[in-house]
């Protein structure tokens, strides 16, 4: 996967599953409720490199993002793109900026972390397309490129809105901040990608 996306007519499939193991999910899951708690300055800032240097080292580089939300509504969501960087780092950051960086929403305060869900998605490579419509709906994660801009879909989001293909376009074509029917244009790049989504409550039960 490549943070800048390019044209390849040899990667026009579809992208396999992303499949990250139970104990790596449970680590980066706490990764992300530290990094919740700290931004939210529930914790100080000296927690999230406690925790860090606590797990288990991993291999595993990604990029991931991380929702919140509360009462089932949307609380805050962020993403960091870069595929090389180590996933921990990737959850760390993009749960910490969910929480207080998100421009749709206030910061989360400590109070309301109780009643914070916590989901972290891990993202696998990115594929680009030779049709932009040939893509799995609720399945498949899409990205819009146009020159330098770039709008992001995670594939829950079409289920969760009841978007169709053409709708889930046209949003990650406005989220790059382009006419919403750019995506069609030929010097466009649509490209798809999966992951493995897990989360938990903000605050674990021990």
């Amino acid at each position: 996967m490549h943070t800048e996306l390019e044209r390849n007519s040899g990667a026009s499939g579809l992208p396999d599953p992303v499949v990250v193991t139970d104990a790596v999910q449970t680590d980066l899951l706490e990764v992300a409720r530290t990094a919740v708690a700290v931004a939210s300055r529930s914790l100080g800032s000296g927690a999230l490199e406690s925790a860090m240097h606590a797990l288990p080292t991993t291999g595993l580089h990604a990029a991931a993002f991380v929702t919140l939300t509360e009462g089932g509504e949307l609380r805050g969501c962020m993403g960091m793109l870069d595929p090389e960087r180590p996933v921990r780092d990737s959850v760390a950051e993009a749960a910490a900026c969910a929480t207080r960086a998100d421009p749709r929403f206030r910061p989360v305060t400590p109070e309301e972390l109780p009643r914070i869900h916590i989901d972290v998605s891990v993202l696998g490579p990115m594929l680009p397309l030779a049709d932009p419509l040939s893509w799995r709906l609720g399945t498949d994660g899409i990205v819009v490129q146009l020159g330098s801009r770039r709008g992001l879909l995670l594939p829950e989001v079409a289920e969760e809105n009841g978007l169709d293909r053409t709708a889930m376009l046209d949003i990650a074509t406005r989220k790059a901040g382009l006419p919403k029917d750019a995506w069609r244009r030929p010097e466009a790049i649509v490209a798809v990608f999966r992951t493995d989504r897990f989360g938990g409550p903000a605050v674990a039960i021990r």
